[in-house]
Formats: structure tokens, C-alpha cells, sequence
């Protein structure tokens, strides 16, 4: 746990990250708050609110009684919204710091494409 960041924000990134890497594939169960809150030792409520703000997203569901699952869909559902969340925090801030020091649109291709390579 990161201790700069809510706790509750840090249980749901790790199921959308077990889902988006394909851990926990859609219609499949997750694990409960309880399980949550003793593997993490933190309150079972705190856990809760996690997996409540995935319910309210609809990246999980609730299956009465039996517990929380993954919506289907959800995968491609958090795709997209990391591929936005990656274009405003990477790409955008990358071209404006580019824009400030001159460098063009073609050197900063050719950075990129260098970057790729293998050292």
C-alpha cells in the first residue's frame, strides 16, 4: 500500500488492474471485503468503498448473497478509460514540455522510436 493515496482507491486500482491484465476475467468472482480487509489488514469498511466505487463504474456487480463480480465488458471499459487517462497524462504533458524546448514534431518521433529500441 502507498500511503500517499486513499486506500479505498488503492484496493480498486488493484482489481482493475487484476481484470485489465486478465487475473480476474470477466463474469468471474472477486474476492470479498472481508478477504480484502484482512489480506490488507484494514477495515472491512474501507475495503467496501473500493469495490462500491467499481460497483457504481460498473466494472463489478453484485450477486445477491453470494458476492461481487466482474461485469462483462468491464476489460475493454477500463482500456479505454486508461488509454484516455495515459493520452492526458503522458502524451499531452509530452508535447507541451517538447513545445517548450523546441523540439519538433519529427525529433520528438525520432525520440520515441529510439526510446523503443532495445539498449
Amino acid at each position: 500500500m502507498d500511503d500517499s493515496r486513499p486506500i479505498f482507491m488503492q484496493i480498486a486500482e488493484r482489481i482493475e488492474d487484476d481484470i485489465v491484465e486478465g487475473r480476474l476475467p470477466e463474469e468471474t468472482q472477486v474476492p470479498s471485503t472481508n478477504q480484502f480487509a484482512a489480506f490488507y489488514q484494514i477495515n472491512p469498511a474501507t475495503a467496501a468503498k473500493g469495490v462500491n466505487q467499481l460497483v457504481d463504474q460498473g466494472i463489478l456487480y453484485k450477486k445477491r448473497g453470494i458476492g461481487m463480480f466482474v461485469s462483462a465488458g468491464a476489460r475493454v471499459v477500463l482500456l479505454e478509460k486508461r488509454k484516455l487517462r495515459f493520452y492526458e497524462q503522458y502524451v499531452v504533458t509530452m508535447i507541451r514540455e517538447a513545445g517548450k524546448l523546441g523540439i519538433t514534431r519529427e525529433q520528438l518521433t525520432e525520440m520515441i522510436k529510439k526510446g523503443d529500441q532495445p539498449s
